[in-house]
């Protein structure tokens, strides 16, 4: 069946289709499991198995304005609608929300938002980072191809902005900041310090000046190997005072 090809039909329905994740005028068929959700979202939130949809694996689509079932394209064979004003033939995705700058990286194969240009992939890591970071982050191999240590959802493709630390691993940027929140200030991961304590250390040596040490322990020094992204910090410490990294 050949698409029919009506330029006026094209943008009909635009933005007025699609579940909480997408905008977009059609729904999927889960080659897993034979079931029709909105996304690969709504497939992976409602299984009770939590098996998972791999988007390559989609062959057929459902159209939301006439529904009709059909092999996976961005234009409907039947009513002449872009089913998504963003299409990717590898992903087989659809988002009719272009503003969020969607593009393919074919070295992370799948799709990514915020426009190509404004990104490049770092092989080591590998995944997609903001050009301000090309030669100013610490590499990890495969770096966000893990759950976030605070909510332990899967990065990699993850809705959610990520925020990737001094030391190189990743996690979500609302969990860093609820950590933050929490007075909790170095990576769950390899403990090192995710932002500037200088501060911090600086309340504490005031603290440990004003507090009278026994006279036998004064002139008694620590030297101490910290998990930190500084270099190593030779203390004096008091009995009692905890010392952050």
């Amino acid at each position: 069946m050949a698409a029919i090809v009506d330029d006026s039909r094209l943008n009909y329905g635009k933005m007025g289709y699609g579940c909480e994740h997408y905008r977009r005028r059609c729904k999927i068929r889960a080659p897993c499991c034979n079931e029709i959700f909105h996304c690969r979202h709504c497939h992976n939130e409602s299984t009770k198995d939590h098996h998972e949809l791999c988007r390559q694996e989609v062959e057929t689509v459902i159209c939301l304005v006439c529904d009709t079932e059909q092999p996976v394209s961005q234009v409907c064979l039947n009513c002449g609608v872009n089913m998504g004003e963003y299409f990717c033939n590898l992903c087989k995705f659809f988002d009719d929300d272009i503003e969020k700058g969607l593009y393919h990286c074919d070295e992370c194969r799948i799709c990514r938002v915020g426009d190509k240009e404004n990104y490049f992939h770092c092989k080591k890591c590998g995944t997609c980072y903001s050009v301000y970071l090309r030669n100013k982050h610490s590499c990890v191999e495969n770096s966000m191809k893990h759950h976030c240590p605070i909510c332990y959802e899967y990065l990699f493709d993850s809705l959610r902005y990520t925020k990737v630390l001094k030391c190189g691993h990743t996690m979500h940027s609302e969990c860093l900041d609820d950590m933050i929140n929490h007075e909790q200030y170095t990576c769950p991961i390899c403990y090192k310090s995710v932002i500037d304590l200088s501060r911090l250390r600086r309340k504490y040596d005031e603290e440990i000046e004003a507090t009278l040490m026994p006279e036998d322990y004064r002139q008694r020094k620590l030297t101490l190997l910290l998990s930190t992204v500084d270099d190593d910090l030779v203390l004096s410490v008091h009995t009692g005072i905890s010392i952050l990294p």
